[in-house]
């Protein structure tokens, strides 16, 4: 059995990966810790729990939480991850952050990230980040094996937007310099900490807009397109909050380039995600919405082409807490200890 620690268990990050980790048969939940809540059994903050999780919470200075473990979730804000992992590497642990904080090969890169999240832009772990892998499996499965050590789970908007656009930088299909990225997501993607702008009266029939100076996931999007493609890819990204709980819808577009048929785009994505478990494919007759991936670890692909403006757009759909973060870090923990991707995860969503 794998043994393995969550940090950050009392947030939704680590509150979905518990749930998740529950259901696996191939491992042992050792220890829970975080920053706060600590001193409170898991199912007492969450009592959908009890009786499958009933493990204290333990401050992450607790000798208890110090104990080795074979898998460390670090479920935790940027800048959590950069001051903790090294520890748990020496002991002998694999290591996938949730955060931004290993998303990067080097502290330049990282520092942008870092400067439009709004956080220190400093590294405190630096000489980590040529070790980390980033973590989309779709995209970068070779590299996640077992000399990997060291995960940084790609960012929600970031897994909706590569999904749904990495087919058409592999095919060459688009524009790379005209590409928008319209996103909306649900309110649990700013997190479980109470902030004002995410009070109930401030979100109900509400919608807007945010950080339009530059979104940080951009980043690691256009890095990764241009990986795919060798060319520079540039976004405009634009991203909304919705009154929603749970799920992101990303709708895509970019200019097709001259003489791609739309026969021709529908077989690049389908060569490019046919051994892709958890990416389903659809045209625009689809009837498909966020409640069709809500709790699951699918992402749904509506694929079209305007045929009058020549404009590629794909519509894609996850759930921001499985997809787009705890359910990508178990397919990432599989592929780590070359266990079948799908274990604990292949499963339909919730519907309704």
């Amino acid at each position: 059995m794998i043994k393995v620690k969550v940090v950050g268990a009392g947030g939704y990050g680590g509150v979905g990966i518990t749930e998740l980790l529950l259901q696996h048969p191939e491992v042992r939940i050792v220890c829970l810790a975080a920053a706060s809540e600590t001193g409170m059994a898991m199912s007492e903050l969450y009592p959908h729990l009890a009786g499958f999780c009933d493990l204290p919470i333990l401050p992450y200075d607790d000798p208890r939480a110090q104990e080795p473990a074979d898998m460390v979730f670090f479920a935790t804000p940027d800048g959590v991850g950069m001051q903790y992992a090294a520890d748990e590497l020496a002991k002998g642990a694999r290591v996938v952050d949730f955060s931004g904080d290993f998303r990067f090969e080097t502290a330049e890169e990282h520092a942008e990230y870092a400067r439009r999240a709004g956080k220190p832009m400093e590294h405190r772990a630096p000489h980590l980040l040529k070790t980390a892998v980033y973590g989309l499996p779709e995209l970068h499965h070779p590299r996640l094996n077992a000399e990997a050590r060291l995960v940084g789970n790609a960012g929600c908007f970031a897994v909706s937007v590569l999904l749904g656009l990495a087919p058409a930088a592999a095919a060459d299909l688009v524009d790379p310099r005209r590409i928008i990225c319209d996103c909306k997501t649900a309110i649990s993607g700013a997190g479980k900490k109470p902030v004002a702008t995410y009070h109930y009266p401030a979100r109900y029939e509400n919608m807007n807009a945010y950080k339009l100076a530059g979104h940080q996931h951009v980043c690691e999007v256009e890095r990764e397109l241009q990986r795919i493609s060798g060319r520079e890819y540039r976004l405009t990204f634009t991203t909304q909050v919705v009154p929603m709980c749970r799920g992101i819808l990303s709708c895509l577009y970019g200019d097709l380039r001259e003489g791609v048929t739309p026969a021709e785009v529908q077989e690049a994505y389908r060569e490019y995600h046919r051994s892709h478990r958890f990416v389903r494919l659809y045209d625009r007759k689809a009837n498909v919405g966020t409640i069709h991936v809500r709790g699951s670890n699918f992402c749904n692909l509506i694929v079209d082409v305007d045929e009058r403006t020549r404009v590629l757009r794909v519509i894609s759909h996850i759930d921001n807490l499985v997809k787009g973060q705890a359910g990508n870090a178990l397919q990432n923990m599989n592929i780590l200890f070359g266990l079948p991707e799908t274990l604990g995860l292949d499963r339909p969503g919730q519907n309704p």
